[in-house]
């Protein structure tokens, strides 16, 4: 990769460092599935994740090298236990290719918008490329499966229509308007993510033996119960079909593949997803009472996340990102 002969700047610095510590953490938990998997359709597309995971970190690794760039300490084999037995079933490695792939169009993605050295820029088309390919390629094997949840149908629309009355907006009293296209995309992935979440959650309060680590894990996964119920509720109050979860299991394992260090990253990483779905589930939403409950569950995560940083910072786990000089500091005489 060649380097132009301007230096990183902070936005550079942002998606690289992020890029970098998200990679290590997804590498150990794509080398556990690797290790334990059964299913010969599901092999193949876990190692293409594990390849490009390693491929990023080395590119970063190299650059940043290059730079004389401090590198993160983040994760590495030291937070794997390869001796461990699976935790999750074969169909949970695909889904968690799945939705680590559409976090990564989505992540990757706004990084994009806010870069300009060409050498990071054709770093981040190529990862967008790679993730794009990846989703594509995850579905189609759920698909085969059948275990891809489809969003819910609606009739298509017999003309051009617009809003002829603010009550459009309404949601609280009286005569309700029917849940929008947008709207339903919005309840129906936030479900699933949830759903992946609350599996997840479920494989790690299994194995940690830390009370307090387990005592937040529990919370985190009340709260995803809590979301799933409440967006099954507004679906089938619509006379929709509620989202019905797949078949992906935890198993009954209960030695960890994975550090406490990792686990709580990991949910650090989801829940600050969960806030970006939710925003711009809230941007999106029109019906007021919709829009209401999305803003409680946001206020709700961001305590859950507030709980969770806390517990890294106790344990000294939480790796800083890199940050501006102290001016204040400096300047004192």
């Amino acid at each position: 990769m060649a380097l132009d002969n301007n230096r990183l700047s902070s936005t550079e610095i942002s998606a690289l460092w992020t890029t970098y510590m998200n990679d290590c953490a997804s590498v150990c938990f794509l080398k556990h599935f690797m290790n334990v998997l059964q299913d010969a359709e599901i092999r193949p597309i876990v190692q293409d994740a594990l390849n490009i995971g390693e491929s990023h970190i080395q590119t970063i690794r190299s650059l940043f090298q290059q730079e004389q760039f401090p590198l993160p300490k983040a994760f590495s084999d030291e937070d794997l236990h390869l001796s461990a037995p699976p935790l999750f079933t074969d169909l949970y490695a695909l889904g968690h290719v799945y939705g680590m792939s559409r976090i990564g169009l989505i992540s990757y993605g706004s990084m994009y918008s806010t870069l300009a050295r060409k050498d990071v820029l054709d770093f981040y088309a190529k990862a967008l490329q790679q993730s794009a390919e990846l989703y594509q390629n995850a579905v189609n094997l759920m698909q085969s499966k059948g275990v891809y949840d489809r969003p819910p149908k609606i009739p298509y629309p017999e003309s051009v229509a617009f809003v002829e009355k603010a009550s459009y907006m309404s949601g609280w009293l009286g005569e309700q308007r029917p849940l929008n296209a947008l709207e339903l995309t919005e309840i129906f992935f936030n479900i699933e993510r949830n759903y992946f979440g609350l599996l997840l959650l479920t494989g790690f309060l299994q194995v940690t033996q830390d009370e307090h680590i387990k005592k937040y894990l529990m919370k985190g996964k009340h709260l995803a119960e809590k979301q799933i119920k409440t967006f099954n509720t507004l679906l089938l109050n619509e006379d929709l079909l509620g989202t019905v979860p797949v078949a992906m299991e935890v198993t009954a394992s209960t030695t960890s593949p994975f550090s406490d260090k990792l686990m709580l990253f990991t949910v650090n990483v989801l829940q600050s997803t969960a806030i970006s779905t939710l925003g711009h589930s809230i941007a999106v939403c029109t019906r007021k009472d919709l829009s209401a409950q999305l803003a409680k569950f946001m206020a709700e995560v961001l305590a859950y996340g507030d709980d969770g940083l806390s517990l890294m910072i106790e344990r000294e786990w939480l790796e800083q990102p890199p940050q501006a000089p102290n001016r204040r500091k400096l300047m004192q005489v």
